[in-house]
């Protein structure tokens, strides 16, 4: 059974976060847990990710099948049981669409032994449907791009590009469900130029898994710079604890990562802020969540893309701009603690690239002298650097980074760049 809420004396001699999951935003609950609390969390990955395994602060375990629910779950029943046992208070976080979706799904049954804080099952399953994120913004006047949806699930459906101009934008609408679809050339977002290439992802999609559905999407005008990002919590009475925004101004644009952010800066937008808390009250919302949206100069909007029922995947920016994010959970999730708004306004760079690509990538002249001063006063942060770690992990956390050299030089100044626009 679930331990009762500690005393507060006690939680940072009880608590053990568990964390499923090991990218970027891993590694950022890792730093988190350890500054708040000074306590090592534990990690089950799919793989040996040395970046993140390497840390002197986590206690890194491989699962084979970590993606198959029913092996998670084994794995957790047996792991909350021990670490009950030993007197600890087990509190669960995952990272990415897929985890968070698991671990949504079966609250019910994890809740018998770990503190979850995530929204429930029902709730996230709406929201995260991007045709019912879309009804939702159109309800209470969020703008967002214009769309259609094409059934991945009949095989009788013909591949509908809206009448938008191309390129136009393509990608699934359950990225959780597309985690498990095997098929050629996989994006995680498809920029499309014609017809015929919509037709050829769309039937591909047919005969794959997948059987959710395919949005097709006009592409809004603007390069990287127009992307919007806000990471924030709301209570359970939907008062937000904190909203922290960012400008990005540079995106990956890798196959299997493309959208995912490599720049942020800060950007108090009180607009994007004020339609985001719109649309988490509208719907009850509790706890973490991070919204992509990106400005239309056409007509001087912002327009919402999604909601992402989780900490994404950069959200060691919001930990720079001064919030503690896994502190936040366990405030209010374990301990019932009435918080407070929180500001979120130290400066700040997320970058996961080197000085050489921002010189050779970001073509704004001004934006690129902001980002590349912030090397030099410190203010600029690679999110797997950390003082506070061991050689071993720093020095695969730098494979990672000057990796990227070569992931751009691949996809945005190489010649196959035109594919990955």
């Amino acid at each position: 059974m679930r331990p009762a809420r500690p005393d507060e004396k006690d939680i940072s001699r009880v608590l053990q976060p568990v964390i499923v999951g090991a990218d970027f935003c891993g590694y950022a609950y890792i730093r988190c847990f350890w500054e708040a609390y000074a306590v090592r969390s534990i990690m089950l990955g799919s793989a040996d990710i040395k970046s993140v395994s390497r840390s002197r602060h986590v206690d890194y375990r491989v699962v084979d099948g970590l993606d198959n629910a029913a092996t998670m779950l084994a794995h957790l029943e047996r792991l909350g049981d021990e670490l009950i046992r030993a007197g600890k208070v087990p509190f669960l976080v995952g990272c990415g669409d897929h985890y968070a979706r698991l671990i949504s799904e079966h609250k019910r049954e994890l809740e018998e032994r770990y503190y979850v804080p995530y929204i429930d099952f029902d709730l996230l399953d709406e929201i995260t449907q991007k045709e019912n994120f879309y009804k939702i913004c159109e309800e209470i006047g969020i703008p967002y791009p214009k769309t259609v949806f094409l059934d991945c699930a009949d095989p009788a459906a013909q591949a509908d590009d809206g009448g938008f101009t191309y390129p136009l934008i393509a990608k699934p609408s359950n990225s959780a469900a597309y985690h498990y679809a095997e098929i050629p050339n996989k994006k995680k977002v498809f920029l499309v130029h014609s017809k015929d290439e919509l037709e050829r992802i769309f039937t591909s999609l047919q005969a794959s898994s997948y059987d959710r559905s395919l949005i097709v999407q006009e592409f809004v005008p603007g390069d990287d710079t127009q992307i919007r990002i806000l990471s924030a919590y709301t209570d359970a009475a939907g008062n937000p604890i904190f909203m922290c925004g960012g400008r990005v101004i540079l995106e990956d644009h890798s196959p299997g990562a493309i959208g995912n952010p490599a720049i942020i800066i800060p950007e108090r937008n009180q607009r994007v802020m004020d339609d985001a808390l719109r649309f988490m009250q509208h719907v009850g919302y509790h706890g973490m969540a991070n919204f992509d949206v990106k400005f239309d100069e056409r007509d001087g909007s912002y327009r919402f893309f999604e909601i992402n029922t989780r900490p994404g995947r950069s959200s060691a920016f919001v930990r720079q701009a001064g919030v503690n994010f896994a502190q936040v959970q366990v405030d209010d999730v374990l301990m019932g603690k009435s918080i407070g708004l929180l500001p979120a306004e130290k400066p700040f760079v997320y970058t996961t690239v080197p000085p050489y690509v921002v010189k050779r990538s970001v073509a704004d002249a001004d934006l690129r002298r902001q980002v590349l001063d912030a090397f030099k006063d410190g203010t600029a942060a690679f999110p797997l650097f950390w003082k506070g770690d061991g050689v071993a992990q720093h020095f695969w956390a730098s494979i990672t980074y000057y990796h990227q050299i070569s992931k751009f030089k691949k996809y945005v100044w190489g010649p196959e760049a035109k594919n990955y626009a």
